[in-house]
């Protein structure tokens, strides 16, 4: 395919808090589009100002709780254009190549949605191995047939506003699309710790639901012979009930998937997601022993004042 600059006919939807460091790059990437909205959580850096600057529609999402978080929000309440949305991270993006891809197969009319193929950057590395290549996500798709599917877990404190591991639920079969998206987070490992400790607080709540209720109704759900996130959620239900997970992540990731040919990012990166299986079981262990809620620590009325007074 020859690359070309004309505009294709797809919204793009970027969900973004404080992303500074990511937001340029990405919304390069997205410069195709014919309509880019920034769904912003009341950032302080300056993510709001960078959107505007490449054009970007920026609107504030206000997060109260519950369902619907942002992504669903936004399907729901912004007013597209285009038939087609695309919905990209702040730390994705998308190449020449497959925005051609898209231009084609949003023509076609052969489908209503398509799976992207994510390639995960880590420190520099391309982690081809241990599992995460291929890393299929629907990511395009018309609006008004998708959404993204609720796992009960409104109910769980500090995971954010944004959906992150729940998948699109769309009406018909969706295609797969050959050329990949980009994923590099710009920022340092501290923001990536930091971003998982939210996530597995997230992670153990699926796992208590998995443990305590079979009911799959609004989900994709588990089934070893469909595709591959049906196929992903049926080896979660096994490997829930397994003992060891934070070892067992860790050589299942570098040695049995060969995580070790991608040098030290691969061994770092598969010591980080060993520690995060460990965080997931210590917070799983203490919703099935305290009454299925996470405990919260809040803030003393003396702690908060000094914070107040520090920020004033």
């Amino acid at each position: 395919m020859t690359s070309t600059s004309a505009k294709v006919p797809i919204s793009v939807l970027i969900p973004a808090k404080n992303e500074e460091a990511n937001l340029p790059a990405c919304l390069e990437s997205v410069a195709r589009a014919d309509e880019i909205f920034v769904v912003d959580s009341q950032s302080d850096d300056r993510t709001c100002e960078i959107a505007e600057s490449y054009g970007a529609k920026v609107v504030q999402f206000h997060f109260k709780g519950g369902w619907p978080k942002k992504k669903n929000w936004s399907l729901d309440r912004l007013p597209f254009r285009n038939e087609w949305v695309l919905i990209v991270d702040c730390d994705e993006r998308i190449t020449p190549e497959l925005w051609d891809e898209m231009a084609a197969a949003i023509q076609s009319g052969d489908r209503d949605g398509y799976y992207l193929n994510r390639r995960v950057f880590f420190l520099g590395t391309w982690i081809r191995h241990g599992g995460k290549y291929p890393d299929w996500n629907l990511r395009l798709f018309k609006h008004a047939k998708g959404r993204y599917e609720n796992l009960h877990t409104e109910d769980v404190p500090n995971t954010g506003d944004n959906e992150v591991h729940e998948h699109v639920v769309l009406e018909t079969p969706a295609g797969y699309l050959q050329h990949d998206m980009i994923h590099e987070d710009f920022r340092d490992i501290y923001h990536w710790l930091e971003r998982h400790n939210r996530y597995s607080n997230w992670e153990a709540r699926v796992y208590y639901n998995i443990l305590t209720s079979n009911d799959d109704r609004g989900t994709i759900g588990a089934n070893l012979f469909g595709d591959a996130v049906q196929r992903k959620r049926f080896l979660k239900k096994i490997w829930v009930q397994l003992p060891f997970r934070p070892t067992l992540r860790f050589i299942l990731f570098y040695f049995i998937r060969l995580g070790f040919l991608d040098g030290k990012a691969g061994y770092v990166y598969g010591r980080l997601l060993g520690q995060y299986e460990f965080q997931i079981s210590a917070k799983l262990y203490e919703l099935m022993n305290y009454g299925g809620q996470l405990n919260v620590v809040k803030e003393s009325p003396k702690v908060t004042k000094s914070v107040a007074q520090l920020n004033s």
